[in-house]
């Protein structure tokens, strides 16, 4: 009789809503666990087919390392499905050509031609502003770093503006025989600091980054802490894409790629200037 009760009891827990709703929860905890792309290698992995769908490292002599079968289950997941910026065809589009049959496209660590773009907040002339620092890799005799590459700071280049020089102005320019003065006429220059461009030589560029270190070492510029990072991927050739993190329920989440672009060659100069707010 014990016996009894105590099966109509165990199978009362177990066909319970509430059971189910737990084991459920622990499925789907698990599914979610497994789809995230919780780091940027792991995005290098999954986008090669390096991996297995727990996370497991495949190796070269594996016999599933990099193959298309798994290659065709992981890339689709790999793109933000939630902002609508990746339109569908493209992707496709995308997906076919670096899991080609015949001529595949993978993405290399140390292949160079990509970056990463970090959104920072520093301390300068006594409050808070954002400063953008644009970070590569650099290959050591033995290793590789990161390196800082390019400074974007809106103060920089409000102070900075590259002038227009494009038309002789008539009333900004020294006298070609001003050298003959002793270039007494050279307070001119100084007189006008927000025009100061003007006398520098063609096809002048200021540059932010020294600007930065200066400023860094004069104790003016204080960093506080970094708020946003995304890397921009340059090496499948004729295309661009943006991969960025999204903190968020559900599987479409972790490291995505939530921009993608075909380009070509003058494409790629004019999104590179953009990119760095040339």
């Amino acid at each position: 009789m014990i016996k009894i009760l105590a099966f109509i009891i165990l199978a009362w827990i177990f066909a319970s809503p509430v059971y189910a709703q737990n084991i459920g929860e622990v499925i789907e905890d698990e599914a979610a666990l497994y789809a995230e792309t919780k780091q940027v290698n792991q995005f290098f992995r999954r986008f090669n087919g390096e991996e297995d769908v727990k996370g497991e490292r495949y190796f070269p002599e594996d016999r599933e390392y990099r193959s298309r079968k798994l290659r065709k289950k992981y890339l689709p997941i790999l793109f933000d499905k939630e902002s609508g910026w990746v339109k569908e065809d493209l992707k496709e589009s995308f997906i076919d050509l670096v899991n080609d049959r015949r001529e595949p496209v993978f993405l290399e660590f140390h292949g160079g031609d990509w970056f990463a773009e970090l959104k920072t907040t520093f301390y300068y002339e006594g409050k808070e502003q954002e400063l953008t620092l644009f970070l590569k890799l650099q290959e050591e005799e033995v290793g590789s770093k990161w390196v800082i590459s390019h400074v974007f700071f809106p103060p920089f280049q409000e102070n900075l503006m590259q002038p227009d020089t494009t038309t002789f102005n008539q009333s900004k320019f020294l006298h070609p025989l001003s050298h003959e003065l002793g270039f007494m006429n050279i307070f001119r220059v100084f007189n006008d600091p927000d025009s100061v461009e003007y006398y520098t030589r063609s096809g002048f560029r200021p540059d932010y980054m020294s600007i930065f270190l200066y400023e860094l070492k004069k104790g003016t510029l204080k960093f506080k802490t970094v708020s946003k990072v995304k890397f921009h991927f340059f090496q499948v050739d004729g295309w661009y894409f943006e991969l960025a993190y999204f903190n968020r329920p559900g599987y479409n989440t972790g490291w995505l790629i939530s921009n993608l672009l075909k380009i070509n060659k003058e494409d790629k100069t004019t999104l590179m200037k953009y990119i760095y707010h040339e």
